[in-house]
């Protein structure tokens, strides 16, 4: 193998770093204003120097020329720090150590008095590589041929229900066996098998990742970060650190835009090591546009492969299919992406007999991380073409075929648990009804094409099966109430929704409800993850249960006072009241200064504060060799969504003129803001569905920028979204209510694609359906001519 050594005048690997410092100085000078405002003029700015090969091994780093620059404070590399990181899978160093397994793996770190000054001494450190093979392809990545990419696999710690295989770049290989598929075949009247290969795409928030890390003299951390996790941060890099998780406090205020890319551990630890070597001084790292469409969780990549047969009826009798995840570099989080997709293969359908295996494999790709859907959108988007081209074969319509086979309530699934209430049929029903399914309306202009779409969806929170919230209800001398929460506002409301569910429990109205900000792993109770669209649920579970015990408390304290069973008495309105006597009191004053008993004779009560927490006890473990398990989830989210587009037959595009979302929330619990989110759902999937895709070329991104990479905006946006609300109780939800703000976006692609091909006759492929990529697919079938 020959060395590189990348060397101080070597460019940028993707873009130019000091034409990106020249940018930054108009504005530079206000920055570090703001920013000394909220930490001190001893504020640290901190870079990162990345690796610009996709894979190789590291034969020597040199930082002298970096130290010794002046305003530079602290220099890291891996050899400050031995310790892993990661969620699932402890696979990956802080810093690299040993090797670099991606283009942007972080190799060294500085600290310096300003971004400009650590952006030189970045370029001032001197890295010798040895190029090693790489892999780009998740199925060649899972074969015997290609290059082993983690070594040390079989020595990482791992939860006990990630499968990896040592000796492999298999990290994770989800099971599923149910039936004899085999024997099924030859029953089947007809059968479809398609390969499809989804890309990655990036979440692209409009607020990149940002973390600001101070160590005091004692060795206590405290982060500030734009964070979905700030739980899981502190319990993740207190463990890599070798520190004790009460001296690690994470702060994180309202989050600008997540989509799952803020979740988990992706760059924070980074601003952490570097605020060790410099105690007493908050050093900030931010990441740059290009850096996080490269350097920050992607979504994974997919290569599918689905097999699926029913009988002259349209009744499905058997599913095959292999699922290479495209996990990069590292898989921490896309292990757990590789496992729901295991247990939801066969999409919201009862099939007897299926047979799955679902491999997260290592390349040399950007690390595959969680994403709105997490590996339901990808796994969709081919599942749901096969059911339409399925029903086809058959000579049945596809809404008709799914009627018959999707899952109803007491269904056996595919890892053997029995489906809870579901309002999937009706979700189906409507969403057809809403299109006009049926009806073939007329094209705009004669060299445009028409055609509709639908496709199902089941998603179910991807979680461990321990994964708890809890919650704080305090009351004050007002009688205002103080919510104390762990989940994240990224703006799905989940505050609000802590506001109601707290103001009906407890009795009071809810603008007397306040949620207290920011989330502080100090002060605020503990919550998992702001992620799996479960902080409706499980949050809500815990906050209602926080806020009956504060309830129960306050009648307590009033039966007391007035000698009456608790049972004759209610809060409305902020009063307590009797209905046996008819007495009222409001709660000012006595829920923190209690209430005097009669004759002088002391008081009864004092400072009400109401404590709550959730977790299901009830998900079992799954077989590793047959992923079947009596409970493998807490329950499904399920819902359809119709489309209706017109293809220009002259340029390709294709152009979404209506679409219908229907859903089955179990409770809307603010129905404004379940429709905000079928919406938002339905936009963010047809940005996937026509223009994203994350171009990567042996290794490294051609397209880290929005001059490049496209994502919808208000003139791509329907005039036309209807969203139905379908409320089917969920048992374990509060008032019988399950997430909804990642499943809008799960069927979006395959109900487009269904469309595309009901207007021009024809399979376009894989995902995104640009102009050029349709109108190149209807060149090649004789559709239109050159």
């Amino acid at each position: 193998m020959t060395s590189q050594i990348e060397a101080t005048s070597a460019p940028h690997p993707i873009g130019d770093s000091v034409r990106r410092v020249d940018a930054r100085e108009k504005v530079v000078g206000s920055a570090m204003f703001a920013d000394d405002l909220q930490f001190g003029a001893g504020l640290l700015y901190a870079r990162i120097k990345r690796s610009h090969l996709p894979h190789a091994l590291i034969k020597r780093i040199d930082t002298s020329k970096a130290r010794a620059l002046p305003g530079v404070k602290a220099v890291v590399t891996g050899e400050d720090y031995a310790g892993h990181i990661g969620l699932y899978l402890q696979d990956r160093f802080i810093f690299c150590r040993d090797r670099v397994r991606y283009v942007g793996d972080p190799v060294a770190g500085v600290a310096a008095v300003s971004e400009e000054i650590a952006e030189q001494a970045v370029e001032l450190i001197e890295v010798e590589y040895e190029p090693l093979p790489g892999v780009f392809d998740p199925e060649y990545g899972a074969s015997p041929e290609a290059p082993l990419l983690h070594p040390d696999l079989g020595q990482y710690e791992v939860a006990n229900f990630i499968f990896p295989e040592p000796g492999t770049n298999i990290s994770n290989h989800f099971r599923i066996r149910k039936g004899d598929v085999d024997a099924a075949w030859a029953q089947c009247a007809a059968i479809v098998e398609r390969k499809y290969r989804i890309p990655h795409v990036q979440h692209v928030p409009i607020e990149p990742h940002v973390a600001t890390a101070r160590v005091d003299e004692n060795g206590k951390v405290r982060l500030w970060g734009s964070s979905q996790s700030p739980f899981a941060q502190r319990n993740l890099i207190a463990k890599s650190l070798g520190l004790s998780q009460s001296d690690v406090q994470v702060i994180a205020p309202y989050v600008g835009g997540g989509f799952g890319c803020k979740a988990g551990v992706s760059m924070e630890a980074l601003a952490v090591a570097i605020a060790m070597k410099v105690k007493g001084r908050p050093v900030k790292l931010r990441l740059t546009r290009e850096e996080e469409f490269y350097t920050a969780f992607v979504r994974q990549g997919l290569v599918a492969y689905f097999k699926m047969g029913c009988d002259a009826q349209g009744r499905l009798l058997a599913m095959e299919n292999r699922f290479y995840w495209d996990g990069g570099a590292y898989t921490e989080y896309g292990v757990n992406i590789t496992r729901a997709a295991g247990y939801s293969s066969s999409g919201p359908y009862n099939v007897p007999n299926v047979k799955t295996d679902s491999y997260c494999v290592y390349t040399n790709h950007p690390v595959g991380g969680p994403m709105r859907g997490f590996g339901m959108p990808e796994m969709h988007a081919g599942l749901e073409q096969c059911i339409d081209e399925l029903a086809l074969a058959v000579h049945m319509d596809p809404v008709q075929f799914r009627k018959i086979n999707c899952i109803k309530t007491g269904d056996t699934l595919v890892t053997g648990m029995t489906m809870h209430a579901t309002g999937l049929s009706e979700c189906l029903t409507r969403a057809a009804e809403a299109i006009g399914w049926g009806r073939k309306e007329p094209p705009s202009a004669p060299n445009k094409r028409r055609g509709k779409g639908i496709a199902l969806m089941w998603k179910a929170p991807a979680m461990p099966p321990n994964a708890g919230s809890s919650a704080k209800v305090a009351l004050n001398e007002d009688g205002t109430v103080t919510v104390s929460v762990g989940g994240q506002e990224i703006g799905q409301g989940s505050f609000t929704i802590a506001a109601q569910m707290a103001a009906a429990a407890l009795g009071v109205p809810i603008d007397w409800v306040r949620v207290a900000t920011p989330l502080d792993t100090n002060y605020s109770p503990y919550e998992w993850q702001t992620v799996a669209s479960r902080l409706t649920w499980s949050m809500g579970n815990a906050i209602t249960a926080a806020a009956r015990d504060a309830r129960r408390q306050i009648l307590e304290m009033v039966a007391k006072a007035w000698n009456e069973n608790i049972e004759d008495l209610d809060i409305i309105d902020g009063k307590v009241i009797s209905y046996k006597s008819e007495e009222a009191i409001s709660l000012k004053n006595i829920v923190i200064y209690g209430i005097p008993l009669p004759n002088d004779q002391g008081w009864v009560g004092g400072p009400v504060l109401g404590r709550g927490s959730f977790m299901p006890t009830y998900v079992t473990g799954l077989d590793a060799e047959t992923g079947q398990g009596p409970r493998a989830v807490v329950h499904y989210t399920t819902g359809a969504q119709a489309v209706e587009v017109e293809v220009d037959m002259d340029t390709g595009r294709v152009r979404v003129l209506r679409g219908v979302a229907a859903f089955d929330v179990g409770k809307a619990i603010n129905p404004e803001m379940v429709r905000a989110q079928m919406e938002g759902g339905f936009v963010q999937g047809l940005s996937t569905a026509l223009f994203e895709s994350l171009q990567l070329k042996e290794g490294v991104l051609q397209n880290p920028s929005f001059v490049d990479y496209r994502i919808a905006t208000s003139t791509d946006v329907p005039p036309d979204i209807e969203t139905i609300i379908v409320e089917v109780a969920q048992d374990d939800g509060p008032w019988g209510a399950r997430g909804i703000g990642e499943h809008a976006m799960v069927p979006t692609i395959p109900a487009i694609a269904n469309a595309i091909y009901d207007a021009i006759g024809i399979r376009v492929g894989a995902p995104p359906y640009t102009s050029e990529k349709v109108y190149l697919a209807m060149l090649e079938a004789g559709l239109v001519e050159e």
